[in-house]
């Protein structure tokens, strides 16, 4: 199935389990990240489906925008009055230099043309500003329980095996940037998370909780998160 039809399928069960638990925890620790680089700029997120990131991010950027390829998506962001655009992360619709970070997350694991991708980031983000790529890290437990479980449903018909789905390690990503992007760091989410059923105890869903806050950032440990975000700058 080709990304677009995958995402518009996926767009009616997209938020079915957002805001709680594990997922909670992912969008927390994936929007510190942003946050971080991100407060007080003007931000693009590349991929950024019903926008649910996107609308926590505009209350701490100058200016947030979101792109994304399905229109499904892009529905839901818009009725969050979103400042969205259709389009391709191969091919973004803004301008040179437009945006002092450009972030996506949970996306460039399905993107074929990586190093196109990667460019296309590293073109609209001015100088010294950041690219916050997300990346599925096969050096993770994530990755392990993924091999060996059974696929997740996305909607009543299809399966999240039904897309393309890549998973790099450092030295991989590392191949994929442009030379005006040069690595700056990681961080880790869900190093230590075994399923995300987890998170619903209480007692030991705080204490998951805590422990994927404070090793996001550990030197030893962010490298095997589950989802792996790079954390590039432009010259």
């Amino acid at each position: 199935m080709d990304n677009r039809s995958y995402y518009d399928d996926f767009s009616n069960w997209y938020e079915r389990e957002r805001g709680v638990g594990y997922h909670q925890m992912l969008d927390d620790l994936e929007l510190a990240a942003v946050e971080r680089y991100g407060r007080g700029k003007d931000i693009l997120e590349a991929g950024c489906g019903t926008g649910l990131l996107l609308e926590r991010a505009q209350r701490f950027a100058k200016s947030a925008t979101g792109v994304d390829l399905s229109g499904g998506m892009l529905s839901k962001a818009r009725e969050r009055g979103l400042e969205v655009a259709q389009g391709s992360i191969t091919q973004l619709p803004y301008g040179d230099e437009s945006f002092d970070l450009v972030y996506s997350v949970k996306v460039l694991a399905h993107i074929e043309d990586i190093e196109q991708a990667m460019s296309e980031m590293a073109r609209v983000t001015r100088p010294g500003g950041y690219v916050l790529a997300e990346f599925y890290n096969p050096r993770s437990l994530r990755y392990l329980i993924k091999s060996l479980k059974s696929p997740t449903a996305i909607s009543s018909a299809t399966n999240d095996e039904a897309v393309y789905t890549r998973y790099d390690d450092v030295a991989q990503i590392r191949r994929y940037l442009p030379p005006e992007l040069s690595w700056e760091g990681s961080r880790g989410v869900r190093i230590v998370t075994p399923v995300s059923y987890v998170h619903k105890v209480p007692v030991l869903g705080a204490a998951f909780r805590a422990a994927e806050t404070a090793l996001a950032d550990a030197p030893w440990a962010r490298n095997f998160g589950g989802f792996l975000i790079a954390v590039l700058r432009k010259a």
